[in-house]
């Protein structure tokens, strides 16, 4: 049988056609883009810590004592005899004098002092001597700085603050350990991330932001005080990572 359509209906079924798959591809683009759209944003952010017990490779000791009295040349004398028996212990327990530092001394006169009491005071003169031993070998700085009184018995007086140490450890190789630490920390944000990847029924992908973290450096043993007081450190550092879930 044949049958006969005229163009009439011919136009009909064209742009009934058209219409047709227009109104298909109206309803499929927007719900592929909105699948696209939700697997784009499924994502993880975990964060990997890592850590490393290192020792101070640097040492820094403050020291400094005074001399008082009322007669500037002997206040002077003394300060300069003094400054030689700390110079003669510190050659005698193994430092190299490049490893001194002795700025020149200070003194005062209590009576020059433009806000000075009326009251006179016990002692005119007060001068004061700062040297710094900087040295590698921070164990011996350790001995030699717990042993330094012991010149108390030749009348020096050393000054030490209750609030901080004469003596600074430090860690300056930081840059050394930076790469390890960053990777470790990355391997275990990667397995937390899987371990969440799993429970969700999801794979990890691929890392879309990074945080490496700032390194701190804390007392090995995690004790109050400056990390500085202490030889032995611990390196810390946390890194936060999003990672794409497939």
């Amino acid at each position: 049988m044949t049958i006969n359509i005229d163009e009439k209906t011919k136009n009909k079924m064209v742009v009934a056609f058209v219409v047709a798959v227009g109104l298909l591809m109206a309803g499929f683009f927007p719900g592929y883009y909105y699948y696209k759209t939700y697997k784009t944003n499924n994502s993880v952010t975990v964060k990997g810590l890592s850590e490393m017990n290192v020792r101070a490779d640097l040492a820094v000791w403050n020291i400094k004592f005074t001399v008082a009295g009322n007669d500037m040349a002997k206040v002077q004398s003394k300060l300069g005899e003094q400054t030689g028996d700390v110079v003669a212990y510190l050659r005698q327990a193994g430092f190299e004098d490049v490893e001194m530092t002795i700025p020149a001394y200070s003194l005062i006169d209590k009576l020059a002092e433009r806000y000075a009491s009326d009251n006179i005071p016990t002692y005119r003169y007060i001068a004061s001597q700062k040297m710094t031993v900087k040295s590698k070998n921070v164990d011996l700085v350790a001995k030699s700085a717990s042993n330094i009184s012991m010149l108390g018995s030749k009348g020096i007086l050393f000054e030490v603050s209750e609030y901080s140490s004469p003596v600074s450890y430090l860690f300056t190789d930081l840059n050394s350990v930076k790469p390890k630490m960053l990777e470790e920390a990355t391997k275990n944000a990667k397995e937390s991330a899987e371990e969440f990847a799993k429970a969700s029924g999801s794979k990890v992908g691929r890392i879309r932001r990074a945080s490496q973290g700032v390194f701190s450096i804390l007392p090995q043993d995690e004790v109050g005080g400056s990390e500085t007081e202490f030889i032995n450190k611990k390196i810390r550092v946390v890194s936060t990572i999003e990672y794409w879930l497939e």
